[in-house]
């Protein structure tokens, strides 16, 4: 039996999906890259009566980290990411929020490692490295629940651009083959933006 029950937002201008973990024993929540349009977080969690536990960024882009602060102060919880992906965070133009519109940063309070065990609200996520979109990009697979929130590292048939500050095609090719492709087959994939897929799939059709 699942433990977790998740919820997708697609929220702000780049319609960018904002995931929900909920443990549905305790109620504890982790809140996966939380893009913009706050109220919307906060009335889902509402609705859920869920208690927010942590917020895991996949990566630093304006679009994924727009609503960090409200909520780590709202609910007094940790904004985590890799420790490669600091200067993304923190500088305007490698988030790319100086090109888009107003500029903004996030300070992390906890930075990862590749291969670390996090244990959060009730599970035990492990935390891979995946560079090739940013130098810090991160997915977290959760092995008890068969579920991989990979952020803007793999698509539905498709894969993050590298074409940004500090992205690389070649480390990209590597995050995948060495890193995801691995995983078993029936792993869940929720990215960044876009459909759901299963790493099954991938490995078959992604032209990547």
């Amino acid at each position: 039996m699942k433990m977790l029950q998740i919820e997708t937002l697609v929220l702000g201008m780049i319609q960018t999906n904002c995931y929900l973990a909920m443990n549905k024993e305790t109620r504890e929540i982790l809140i996966v890259d939380p893009a913009a349009e706050v109220d919307r977080i906060v009335q889902k969690i509402r609705e859920l009566q869920a208690k927010p536990a942590m917020i895991l960024l996949t990566h630093g882009h304006f679009d994924h980290i727009g609503a960090v602060d409200v909520l780590r102060e709202q609910y007094g919880i940790p904004a985590c990411a890799l420790a490669e992906e600091q200067p993304i965070l923190e500088r305007q133009t490698y988030n790319l929020s100086a090109v888009y519109g107003h500029g903004y940063s996030v300070k992390a309070d906890r930075f990862f490692h590749d291969g670390e065990i996090v244990e959060t609200a009730g599970v035990s996520i492990q935390v891979f490295h995946t560079p090739g979109h940013t130098a810090g990009g991160a997915c977290y697979y959760i092995a008890s629940e068969k579920v991989l929130f990979s952020g803007d590292t793999l698509f539905c048939g498709s894969v993050g651009r590298t074409d940004f500050p500090t992205g690389n095609v070649s480390a990209l090719h590597n995050s995948l083959h060495q890193k995801l492709f691995v995983l078993p087959d029936d792993t869940l994939v929720l990215p960044g933006h876009d459909e759901p897929t299963t790493i099954g799939y991938e490995k078959q059709y992604n032209p990547y």
